[in-house]
This record gives C-alpha cells, sequence and structure tokens, in this order.
C-alpha cells in the first residue's frame, strides 16, 4: 500500500444495479471492507446505473463493487463503465463484480475493464487484498 492510501482509507462503493433484490452478499462484503479499514458507501437496493456512476463521482470512490445475482451483468455492468467514462472517473476507479457470473461472461466484463470477477466462495481476505493491491493511488 501505498504512503497515500496509508494516510487516506480506501473509499468503495458497494452497489446494487438492476432489479437484484438479494444484498445479502453486498452486505456481508460491505462489512468485511469496513473492518479492514475501508470507508464504505452501500447504494442500497434496485438502483440504476446512472445512478451507480453518480455516486461513485460524487462520493469520489476508488473502489466499484458490484454485486449481481440477476444475469444481468453483460447489460447493466456496461452501463456503469460507460458512465463513469463520460466523468472522466473510469481511470481513477477500480471496478469489482461480484456474483453469479458464468465463466464465458468474466472475459467480455474484463475486456470493458473490470478488473476482477469474484464468485460465490471468494474469500473475503482474496478480496480485500486484492483491492489493497490494486485500488488506484490518488
Amino acid at each position: 500500500m501505498s504512503q497515500s492510501q496509508e494516510e487516506r482509507s480506501i473509499r468503495c462503493l458497494v452497489a446494487k444495479v438492476g432489479l437484484d433484490g438479494h444484498d445479502r452478499g453486498a452486505h456481508v462484503i460491505a462489512r468485511a471492507f469496513r473492518d479492514a479499514g475501508f470507508e464504505v458507501i452501500y447504494s442500497g437496493l434496485h438502483k440504476a446505473p446512472d445512478e451507480i456512476v453518480q455516486a461513485a463521482v460524487q462520493e469520489d470512490v476508488d473502489v466499484i463493487g458490484i454485486s449481481i445475482l440477476s444475469g444481468a451483468h453483460n447489460t447493466l455492468v456496461p452501463k456503469v463503465v460507460d458512465g463513469l467514462k463520460e466523468y472522466d472517473a473510469f481511470e481513477d476507479t477500480l471496478i469489482l463484480v461480484g456474483g453469479v457470473v458464468p465463466d464465458e461472461d468474466k472475459a467480455h466484463l474484463k475486456d470493458l475493464g473490470v478488473a476482477e470477477v469474484f464468485g460465490p466462495g471468494t474469500s473475503m481476505e482474496q478480496t480485500i487484498e486484492f483491492v489493497r493491491e490494486n485500488a488506484p493511488e490518488r
């Protein structure tokens, strides 16, 4: 971790995008991120991609963790990426996706700019370490 990140907490937005109403995983990761010393903003349920982008820009987050279980990741995640690009915030934001994503879709999401896709069974320690190692320095 760089000295600037030691002085300033990594700011994370844990986002539930679309109509997916299952938020237990999002709450678990939000709590784990807080316990790891990250600043965490939780979007709440049923947010549109543009609402996630607005929250990320307004809160000046380093990381967006999109929790999605609905199967709409190939539709909704690109809209978040495009929105971040419109606000010139894409290059400064680490984008993660968590949830049930078929293996054949993971490469597509990474081609869009998603840094990593975390599926069921991923340990909290692995996710936290990935964020610490890859969050943009400011």
